[in-house]
């Protein structure tokens, strides 16, 4: 944690520039900024703190590192959860889960995202809720969920058929596809897709425009713009969820993991 820290989160450092510009990284270079049960318990109280925090104008979210924005859950901690099982029907998927998503879109500031790498799962969700999103070239955008033996319950199965069209997004979410920059610029599911040398200055520009501007009139417009996503996750998020904990504790969830493990493709039932 950096001295300048903002927050003082263990996984996500926060650092606040002029004109009321806040950087918020997330943290875990080594694991590609993976999520880990300690990253995902910060980030609902991130966001909250961002939605408080008066002298926030502009908030922009990206990756440490070169290789990725965030990879999603950490895999690799899936088989110990298999192992230990999921205590009373998982109630904590249900009520964590879907307070960080109400908590990142009920931040009144815009968010800017700087997809810096590799944005998955729930990394790509947490991407693409952001009001503006900017993407280095290098960059790939995928719900791999499927491919687990999931639903993408944390917010996917919302937003790919409400960005991209209800049969492109149901293609995106049945293969698990990943998305090179250039695609998801050309169908407007990114606003712009920049060389990762200039990504954060890019970011740091649109931020500056933002704070410069009108914040009443900015705010109010994003409420309205999201007041149709605001009813859809209302409408759909807890029941995603459920589905989600469900697909935790099935055969071709446990064959996904063990597949994972020992390095081969997955034989699904």
């Amino acid at each position: 944690m950096a001295v300048d820290d903002r927050y003082g989160f263990t996984c996500i450092s926060t650092e606040m520039e002029d004109e009321g510009i806040l950087w918020v990284t997330l943290d875990r270079p080594e694991r590609r900024n993976a999520i880990s049960p300690e990253m995902h318990d910060e980030l609902t109280p991130l966001f909250r703190k961002i939605a408080e925090d008066r002298e926030v104008r502009v908030a922009v979210l990206t990756g440490a590192g070169e290789k990725a924005f965030c990879v999603g859950a950490d895999f690799g901690g899936m088989q110990d959860n298999l192992d230990g099982g999921y205590e009373d029907g998982m109630p904590e998927l249900m009520i964590g889960s879907a307070a960080l998503v109400r908590a990142q879109l009920a931040i009144p500031q815009p968010m800017i995202a700087a997809i810096n790498g590799d944005a998955i799962g729930l990394g790509a969700t947490m991407a693409l809720f952001c009001d503006i999103t900017l993407m280095a070239e290098e960059a790939r955008l995928a719900d791999p969920h499927v491919n687990a033996g999931l639903v993408a319950g944390d917010g996917g199965a919302i937003l790919w058929p409400l960005l991209m069209g209800l049969n492109r997004g149901k293609e995106f979410l049945l293969t698990g596809e990943m998305m090179g920059s250039e695609e998801a610029g050309r169908i407007g599911l990114v606003n712009h897709v920049h060389p990762r040398a200039e990504l954060k200055d890019a970011a740091r520009a649109m931020a500056l425009r933002l704070a410069r501007g009108p914040q009443v009139a900015i705010q109010f417009n994003k409420r309205l713009a999201n007041a149709d996503l605001m009813d859809k996750v209302n409408r759909v998020i807890d029941a995603s969820l459920a589905m989600e904990a469900i697909t935790f504790s099935t055969a071709d969830h446990r064959e996904a993991v063990r597949s994972f493990i020992e390095k081969r493709a997955p034989k699904f039932s």
